[in-house]
């Protein structure tokens, strides 16, 4: 990797801006460098903003969720429908990056539309507007529930326009507008807007994503009404203690789940036990089905609102964040189901996707800090040993013990698609070699267009063992051949952190020898490569051995731009045969006459004798395997 391609890690590295991508090639183009050069740089400009892309599209995506989780967990403890409400606009206005964000609720006795709840409003004319049904963009929303966006507000024609709204929309100054429905079941009983006071084309995603608040701010206001509801039931059961009798029951039963789902995110408990909380609360059996499961095969679920579906004798309810559908909380064989158990379900699915989602990131969170601590023992050596240990012990792993450094590649045969086919591969090494090294207690990154673990090595285990279970377990998990190459046991990374470095190296080196070699799929060390092992496992003898057997060849090819280095290969690989080196290299066979002189004059009379040749031909493959690693 040049120097200027190495810019753009610099640039990913401190976030710079996009326009910045552009400086590495201007500042070449002005030294005089060549098209090849310049195509180069191109082509790494192309990736370090693909790889920009994706980490902000990341960014956002952590965004978006984080602010869907928040705004759940609002919604678990719901005591002022106002002050949840208010959240929802501000967090949508944030994330979408408008101006402004508001959001209206029908008035079924006036029979028309008020505001409720405005962010970032300055006319005090706008947040009093009342909107008769049909009229504006939100009676369009509300008339067609479905979501409408216009980029020039006062010349869309699509919606019926009326002096007072208007003049509201005018004074606030409003140009771009997107509005979608909050729905209760089939009934739209508000609108969620986000508004500019400038042109503006809103994206997909950002539609999706305003839905998805829109869907909150409906269970939140659905939960005030519930409330409301049940305030005015006790009320009714006050004046009548057979009333009182008959649903007390009910009531200490959703208590009870509450309490019950309460401790369980408290003290850290899995989605199964919730179903097991409210199957004993709801007196039937309740499980959790994963998306794909068949059991969920004919199901249509109402949308991302959470609301319990009756499915024959069942009843399922949808659990979902962000419109992604993360499974569902089935209930067997109870075809008739009162209100408040039916809430019951469904709040039970709310806490199983808030668990889900907590699990989700607590899971990338360590695999990032995994390889963080790998990627500081690789690349910075001078760490403090008491904090790389502090460190290891968050993660239950003890850097004072033996431990291996494993270089893992997949080594997929090209095929359509084979860029994205490649990327999608390094991701799913990384998911695995993360998965092997958190339960091995172990590390884990990825490097250099494939993954490297740091795994500990216990009693009676070897290197080379290691190496070939990792592949076997990497091989057999992601049904992919995994080259392994496995470095020699590094007694105390912490103590030493350089060594980690030098081991990576020796691993990496493995996992080309066994490329070569034709060994794809298979893990090994040094040991298992016999003398090429040896030399393997001692980079100094690598180059001096190469150098000191082939060296004037190499140099010659260097100086005059020759290709006697191939020449000596082919030649070798064709039984030191003139006539299939020509064939290989599809060059005239007095041309290979000649450059076969050359290398004798170059290597001396005696480089055909059987030891020379011997020693020439490991050089060739040294050579090579040492080129590739360098790439």
């Amino acid at each position: 990797m040049s120097h200027d391609q190495a810019s753009y890690l610099e640039l990913l590295a401190r976030g710079a801006a996009a326009e910045a991508y552009d400086r590495p090639a201007l500042l070449a183009r002005a030294g005089g460098a060549g098209p090849e050069t310049l195509s180069a740089l191109e082509h790494a400009k192309q990736l370090a903003l693909r790889v920009r892309a994706e980490l902000e599209g990341r960014r956002r995506r952590e965004a978006e969720l984080s602010a869907l989780f928040e705004t759940a967990h609002d919604l678990a403890g719901l005591r002022d429908l106002d002050a949840v409400l208010r959240a929802i606009v501000q967090r949508a206005r944030s994330l979408l990056g408008t101006e402004v964000a508001y959001l209206s609720l029908n008035d079924p006795a006036a029979g028309d539309t008020y505001m409720r709840v405005t962010e970032g409003s300055v006319s005090a004319r706008f947040q009093q507007l009342r909107l008769g049904m049909g009229e504006g963009l939100g009676g369009l929303v509300a008339q067609t529930a479905r979501p409408y966006v216009t980029d020039s507000y006062f010349d869309d024609e699509r919606f019926q326009h009326t002096r007072a709204i208007d003049s509201g929309v005018r004074d606030e100054g409003l140009v771009a507008i997107l509005g979608v429905p909050l729905m209760l079941g089939s009934q739209v009983i508000g609108v969620l807007f986000a508004a500019d006071r400038r042109a503006r084309v809103f994206e997909r995603e950002q539609v999706a994503l305003l839905g998805s608040f829109a869907a909150h701010a409906a269970v939140a206001i659905d939960t005030a009404n519930l409330l409301a509801e049940t305030r005015s039931a006790l009320a009714e059961l006050e004046r009548a203690n057979a009333i009182i009798r008959d649903h007390s029951a009910v009531i200490e039963r959703a208590s009870d789940v509450h309490d019950r789902l309460t401790e369980l995110v408290l003290h850290g408990g899995g989605v199964h036990d919730v179903a097991g909380a409210v199957s004993e609360v709801l007196d039937g059996a309740v499980e959790f089905a994963e998306p794909d499961a068949s059991t969920l095969a004919g199901v249509e679920f109402t949308g991302a609102d959470g609301h319990a579906v009756r499915h024959g004798d069942d009843w399922v309810v949808a659990v979902s964040a962000g419109g992604e559908l993360l499974g569902a909380l089935v209930l067997r064989g109870q075809p008739a189901l009162d209100p408040v158990d039916r809430r019951t379900l469904e709040r039970a699915a709310m806490v199983t996707s808030l668990l889900l989602l907590a699990r989700r990131s607590a899971g990338e969170a360590e695999q990032r800090v995994r390889g963080e601590l790998l990627d500081d023992l690789l690349d910075a050596s001078g760490r403090d040993p008491r904090m790389l240990r502090e460190r290891a012990a968050r993660l239950r792993a003890d850097l004072d013990a033996p431990h291996v450094v494993l270089a893992a590649r997949i080594d997929a045969p090209p095929g359509p698609g084979g860029g994205d086919r490649a990327t999608a591969d390094r991701q799913r090494l990384r998911s695995a070699a993360s998965h092997l090294a958190a339960t091995r207690h172990g590390l884990a990154a990825t490097r250099d267009g494939g993954t490297v673990l740091l795994l500990p090595l216990g009693p009676g285990d070897s290197a080379p063992e290691l190496a070939r279970q990792t592949a076997r377990h990497l091989g057999g998990t992601l049904r992919e051949p995994v080259t392994v190459g496995a470095s020699a046991p590094v007694e105390a990374p912490a103590g030493t952190p350089g060594s980690v470095q030098a081991a990576y190296a020796e691993a990496r080196r493995c996992v080309e020898a066994l490329r070569l070699l034709g060994r794809s799929g298979e893990g090994a060390a040094a040991p298992d490569l016999g003398f090429l092992g040896l030399l393997l496992a001692d980079t100094g003898d690598i180059a001096g051995f190469v150098h000191r057997t082939i060296g004037p060849v190499a140099d010659y090819d260097e100086r005059r731009g020759t290709d006697l280095v191939r020449t000596l290969d082919a030649y070798f690989a064709g039984g030191m045969s003139p006539a299939r080196t020509k064939d290989e290299l599809h060059v005239h066979v007095n041309t290979v006459a000649q450059r076969l002189e050359r290398i004798g004059r170059l290597l001396g009379e005696d480089w055909q004798s059987p030891a020379r040749a011997l020693e020439i031909q490991l050089a060739l493959r040294l050579h090579a395997i040492s080129g590739a690693v360098a790439r």
